[in-house]
């Protein structure tokens, strides 16, 4: 669609912020919808014309979503959607996880005040009320979530006393967003379990409890995604007995 010089046609953008942010966040839908295709390139004159703008704005969302590592600009081809990683590059992003997220909940417990606990809390409330099925499995639904996934993580990062570990927890970010938002694995009431259990421990003021609560909550995650999508139990950080039926990758209707 957006890789070619054809588009659908104007589509209307909500007028209630600067154009630019719009624009990113309706460029930001195409690539997480899969209607630009991971790998793909980006017709920047066919996105403008299909969202009714110059291909300034386009551009700009671009250079932005490039700063955040979902699209890649490459010398006579210009901006091309970021591949998804390999089982091996998934592998390495799980593994640094472990390295960095627990460590980060260790430290984050004794500062996290009243005000954060509060916002850990609505976090989950709010991605066990975007979990609840409903007729649209599309990507604004499955993005509240996920935002809110990472949200949660982030508020744990950012009470670490940490600058450089919080830092290096959120460039993370965007290839994990490429899969959580690419294979759905349907195991939301699951996570939200997990993320609980790191708040309990955060109520407690329990640092290391809350260290294993993030460590399992991460083994977890790898099992349930990656082992899933890559048919490799063997590389997993759990038992292969533990581990849930494979996630469905998104096709054309579904994030």
């Amino acid at each position: 669609m957006f890789n070619d010089d054809h588009a659908r046609g104007p589509r209307a953008l909500p007028a209630r912020r600067a154009l630019v942010d719009d624009v990113y966040d309706a460029v930001l839908g195409l690539l997480m919808d899969r209607v630009i295709e991971p790998g793909a390139r980006v017709n920047i004159d066919a996105v403008a014309r299909d969202l009714d703008v110059s291909p300034t704005p386009v551009r700009e969302a671009l250079t932005r979503l490039e700063s955040e590592g979902l699209v890649i600009k490459r010398a006579l081809k210009g901006f091309v959607a970021t591949p998804l990683l390999d089982g091996d590059g998934l592998r390495d992003l799980y593994d640094m996880r472990q390295l960095l997220e627990p460590e980060a909940a260790r430290r984050a417990t004794p500062h996290i005040d009243e005000e954060t606990a509060a916002a850990l809390a609505a976090s989950i409330e709010q991605m066990r009320a975007a979990s609840v099925s409903g007729e649209d499995e599309h990507f604004e639904n499955y993005r509240r979530l996920i935002d809110e996934d990472l949200n949660f993580h982030h508020l744990i990062a950012e009470n670490a006393q940490s600058p450089l570990l919080s830092d290096a927890i959120v460039r993370l970010r965007s290839h994990m967003h490429l899969y959580r938002l690419n294979f759905r694995h349907d195991f939301e009431h699951v996570t939200i379990a997990e993320h609980e259990a790191i708040l309990e421990a955060v109520h407690r003021r329990d640092p290391s409890g809350a260290a294993s609560a993030m460590r399992a909550h991460i083994e977890n995650s790898y099992a349930r995604l990656g082992t899933g999508v890559f048919n490799t139990p063997q590389d997993a950080s759990v038992p292969p007995e533990d581990i849930g039926p494979a996630p469905v990758p998104a096709g054309p209707s579904a994030s």
